[in-house]
């Protein structure tokens, strides 16, 4: 039977033997989602792969800790997403301001004309557009919004991974999205 026939509990327990094929098919099976994740909170694809790579030699490294294999998934994007916000807030405090942000900004400063769009394309602008105004909220914001739109957390969750409270996670979430709103009725 190939790897790629096994399930994730089947592959865990052979790379809780130290086999790299098994490793190698769980990274194959992970590594986009854990990336877009990482990229995310990180905005910078270059880091975000940093991360997303870190995280899986932590995860391969820490095995022995996960008790239960078929949670492998969920707490593989809880290191990645903890290593994230980690660097995050390092690159926080220098102000770094990434070439690829530069980039992004000055390409879509261009001012497309509506002709000839199809109801595919207006559905893609309409998502970009959301996820580009969520770049332009605060920080924390943006974050709390990935995390609870995008990744699917609850607020419990959420509280976790940010470390705060929960009355202040639900507060966090609602001013965020009414930010969001508008900024996103100013474009």
């Amino acid at each position: 039977m190939s790897l790629t026939q096994l399930n994730t509990e089947q592959l865990i327990a052979r790379c809780r033997k130290q086999d790299q094929n098994a490793q190698l098919e769980i990274y194959n099976r992970y590594y986009k989602a854990m990336y877009n994740t990482a990229l995310r909170i990180i905005k910078d694809s270059a880091e975000a792969e940093d991360i997303m790579q870190e995280a899986f030699l932590t995860a391969f490294t820490k095995l022995p800790m996960l008790t239960e294999d078929k949670m492998f998934g969920a707490w593989l994007k809880k290191i990645v997403i903890n290593s994230s916000l980690t660097a995050f807030r390092k690159n926080e405090i220098h102000h770094e301001v990434t070439l690829e942000t530069v980039e992004y900004a000055l390409a879509n400063d261009n001012g497309a004309d509506g002709d000839g769009i199809s109801e595919e394309d207006l559905t893609t602008i309409k998502a970009n557009t959301i996820l580009s105004t969520m770049n332009q909220l605060k920080d924390n914001y943006s974050t709390a919004l990935s995390l609870h739109f995008i990744e699917g957390y609850d607020y419990e969750e959420i509280c976790q991974i940010m470390n705060i409270s929960y009355s202040n996670c639900r507060t966090l979430i609602s001013r965020a999205k009414e930010s969001l709103r508008k900024k996103i009725q100013l474009v």
